[in-house]
């Protein structure tokens, strides 16, 4: 059977249960992300001895009786005790079909983690995995020294002089909290960030007030002025470091001050006994700049994957042919590769 948890203090019980895990599955990260009318859920297995629970956002289907489950941004996707490469998915598989159908849900969608074991196996023969691209992560359980050889001579040189101009200092005041936004905000304009991007203030400040996961608000500072020209929040959960966010003024740009935070963060993390620092990948997923620049950190290259589900093909099927008389002429749902399908806005 599928247990179906929705409330916060259940929710932490459960994934106490989990020894791997990160702070996209925890409720407290599910309450900031969901928007006005979804429902943070975690779905929770028990077999023998053995767990699964999946975090997802259940939305409703605008017009129907019918639902979708989404994860949050960042890396989610099942977490699991006592399971091996040898699990027999056979029996999650029909209990979770089960109850899907039961609740009304037409589709299921999850970005996973790469730092979480035995995810494949969880899911095998349920939907479709596809790898999107790459991800850049710095290796913590090798020694400061070899972590840094594997840094680019440019990042090396870069980060160098930052250590002469700069201070890393942490802040978690109020004051501090409206600077990082600023920057934040300043560096979505400045790429021409999609809406998504621009988080609520509020969702910067439960950040810092969580308890799930410790939240580090980095700035570098000039140490001639005072002045904080580039800030990150790095979010640690277990053995498990995220670079999660970061804003960066734009007369300090060429400076690259983001490099110090990130080398100050795997120092820190490294002498905190944690095992990865996970830095993402390039905007999409693609091998573009951004990842490029993630890369001069480090060789060590994971692949981004996702989770789809169809789970009433007949229903999805409907859905996106109502999409389809909606959408503006010149956007095709047959070319693209967003999934539900029936969501692509035409924007």
């Amino acid at each position: 059977m599928i247990e179906i948890i929705e409330d916060a203090e259940t929710w932490r019980r459960a994934i106490s249960k989990f020894p791997a895990r990160d702070f996209y599955h925890t409720w407290e990260y599910h309450s900031i992300s969901k928007a006005e009318g979804e429902l943070p859920v975690l779905l929770y297995y028990e077999e023998e001895n053995r767990a699964i629970g999946l975090p997802f956002i259940k939305r409703s289907i605008p017009n129907s009786e019918w639902f979708d489950l989404t994860s949050v941004y960042g890396y989610a996707g099942p977490l699991s005790y006592n399971i091996g490469s040898d699990f027999d998915n056979t029996a999650f598989h029909k209990a979770l079909l089960n109850f899907l159908r039961e609740e009304n849900i037409v589709s299921v969608f999850s970005r996973l983690n790469a730092y979480i074991p035995y995810q494949n196996e969880i899911l095998r023969g349920i939907g479709k995995v596809e790898t999107l691209g790459p991800m850049v992560s710095i290796d913590l359980t090798k020694d400061l020294e070899e972590q840094r050889r594997n840094y680019s001579k440019t990042t090396k040189r870069y980060v160098n002089r930052l250590r002469r101009l700069c201070n890393v200092v942490k802040s978690s005041s109020r004051e501090d909290i409206a600077k990082f936004i600023e920057l934040y905000y300043g560096t979505m304009d400045r790429v021409d960030a999609r809406a998504g991007y621009y988080f609520e203030e509020d969702y910067f400040y439960r950040f810092l007030e969580s308890k799930e996961f410790q939240t580090d608000l980095m700035f570098a500072q000039l140490k001639e002025t005072g002045e904080l020209i580039c800030g990150a929040l790095m979010i640690k959960t277990n053995d498990i470091v995220q670079y999660h966010l970061s804003g960066t003024q734009r007369e300090y740009l060429p400076l690259t001050p983001l490099r110090i935070l990130i080398d100050e963060a795997r120092i820190e993390a490294s002498q905190e006994g944690r095992r990865h620092f996970n830095l993402g990948g390039g905007l999409g997923s693609q091998e573009d700049s951004l990842f490029y620049f993630k890369s001069s950190f480090s060789k060590n290259i994971q692949d981004f994957s996702i989770w789809k589900y169809v789970v009433n093909a007949k229903v999805y099927k409907d859905l996106c042919d109502s999409k389809r008389a909606e959408i503006s002429e010149g956007t095709s749902l047959e070319e693209s590769n967003f999934f539900p399908l029936y969501r692509l806005s035409s924007a």
